[in-house]
């Protein structure tokens, strides 16, 4: 399995056949240059999508059409767009859990945050926010999205027991890097632990010490810009 980071809270997931896109951000996103964009993307075969805000949102729908890619998302924004944009969508919801093929099972759980689209007359509801656990390769992988801490964190270790947490950390509108130690090392008994959503911004966490320190006996990789993470 390679994990590839593309900037702030978006992530590449290689595994045999399958690329899975998570969150990708292309369009504004300052940390990815447009002539990495290609790369990023390159040979996906699905996308999948936390919630509906900007940074997480906005390319999703011109990647599916241009790689023919399905997306995986909450149901209400999935079936809308399956209806209006004509592409192909994996509509679920928290609780459920979808086959993407190459032996990789998506399990949909709750995350805390907001979900919303931007309009001409001010946000509109995109569903609810969510987290992903991957399982694949004999590993879970638990990808935070965006969020709190949350009490279900407690069920997520117990129940999914993953064995890599890619946890949002850069604070302000997610866990900060202590947070996100503090609900590690309580919640999961995580081997490894990658950060993100950080970095993007000057209001962002721009390292991540204070989570490796905070996490003793743990691999606390930090990921660098479109370098393949192999567990």
């Amino acid at each position: 399995m390679k994990i590839i980071w593309l900037g702030h809270g978006s992530f590449r997931i290689e595994s045999g056949e399958k690329v899975i896109l998570i969150d990708p951000w292309l369009t504004g996103n300052p940390v990815l240059s447009e002539d990495q964009h290609d790369a990023a993307v390159k040979d996906a075969t699905t996308i999948l999508m936390t919630h509906a805000h900007f940074d997480h949102s906005a390319d999703v729908v011109a990647l599916s059409k241009r790689l023919k890619a399905p997306v995986v998302g909450q149901y209400d924004v999935m079936s809308w767009w399956g209806e209006t944009q004509g592409i192909e969508t994996i509509g679920m919801n928290k609780g459920g859990t979808v086959d993407i093929g190459g032996g990789i099972r998506v399990s949909m759980v709750k995350a805390e945050h907001s979900s919303t689209f931007g309009s001409p007359d001010g946000p509109r509801a995109g569903g609810s926010e969510v987290g992903f656990m991957l399982r694949l390769e004999g590993k879970t992988v638990y990808f935070s999205g965006d969020t709190d801490i949350m009490a279900d964190m407690a069920w997520f270790g117990e129940y999914y027991n993953p064995d890599i947490g890619i946890l949002s950390a850069g604070g302000h509108f997610t866990m900060d890097m202590e947070a996100a130690a503090w609900a590690a090392k309580k919640y999961f008994n995580f081997k490894t632990v990658i950060p993100g959503h950080y970095k993007t911004f000057p209001i962002l966490a721009q390292s991540a010490e204070v989570l490796r320190d905070g996490l003793p006996g743990v691999d606390v990789v930090e990921p660098r810009l479109m370098e393949a993470i192999e567990l």
